[in-house]
């Protein structure tokens, strides 16, 4: 049985201290084994989303946030690398366009929630607006705190409507990051994704720790929880990822519609 209690964030005593990011005791096994594994949970969750997008009735969101190079992109393609296209949707928040700042901050990220029996996936979300303008300096501390009531609102909206909300934090160490992104530099066909800017947040990585470990504590609820994932090891971190998923949609009892009594009468003719 999937230990959520491990991972999942109590506000009341929450620390990102208290959680390693170097920790991989849900690689269980060898190489081939974890392969094998999420090669398992993959078919699984591809099976599942299937009866979410067949019931046609509820919704599914799973955001992922985390530092550059924390594995984003890489948890999307391992997770959702056996999954129908037809019933998810990425959504990816990267600067905000003039038209999106003539607007508030949620209203971008409202376009992009899920419909009934859709699954999406948020990379980055409506949490950069609690964290780079916090560290930044860009809003103050009363309006970084209004925003965590209007997030907190907002997620309650999108449960009461339907939604189950996931909410991963993918944790790694600096010195895992700066290990990676030397890797980016160094693959020809990986130099595209590194920016320079990301240097310069680099340096600010106390300051993001701090925004993240406020902005987890103040907007992790019973309806809308956070999970803090131990993302040094990739393997680990996609396992982890995977389980919170195909947990989470094993315990919203998906069904497919029952066929109208009349399709049992039907016969295809030649």
């Amino acid at each position: 049985m999937f230990n959520f209690d491990k991972y999942k964030v109590n506000p009341k005593k929450f620390s990102l201290k208290d959680y390693d990011a170097r920790d991989k005791s849900e690689r269980t096994g060898t190489k081939e084994q974890n392969a094998a594994d999420l090669a398992a949970l993959a078919s699984e969750i591809n099976q599942l989303q299937d009866i979410l997008h067949a019931e046609g009735k509820r919704k599914v969101l799973l955001v992922l946030q985390g530092m550059d190079a924390s594995g984003k992109d890489g948890t999307v393609r391992h997770v959702f690398r056996e999954t129908d296209p037809l019933g998810i949707r990425l959504a990816s928040f990267k600067a905000p366009s003039k038209e999106e700042l003539a607007h508030d901050y949620l209203w971008r990220v409202h376009q992009q929630v899920p419909g009934v029996g859709e699954l999406v996936i948020f990379n980055r979300s409506h949490y950069e607006d609690v964290l780079i303008v916090k560290v930044h300096d860009w809003i103050d501390d009363a309006e970084c705190k209004r925003r965590y009531a209007q997030i907190n609102d907002f997620e309650r909206l999108l449960t009461e409507t339907g939604t189950t909300i996931i909410k991963c934090f993918l944790h790694i160490t600096k010195e895992e990051q700066k290990k990676r992104m030397q890797e980016r530099l160094d693959n020809p066909e990986k130099s595209w994704k590194f920016n320079p800017a990301d240097l310069d947040e680099r340096t600010l990585w106390p300051n993001y720790m701090q925004a993240y470990e406020q902005a987890i504590k103040a907007t992790s609820t019973d309806y809308a929880p956070w999970y803090i994932i131990p993302a040094d090891s990739k393997t680990n971190r996609n396992l982890l990822v995977s389980r919170l998923l195909l947990s989470t949609l094993k315990r919203m009892k998906l069904t497919y519609p029952v066929s109208p009594p009349n399709y049992q009468s039907i016969v295809i003719q030649d």
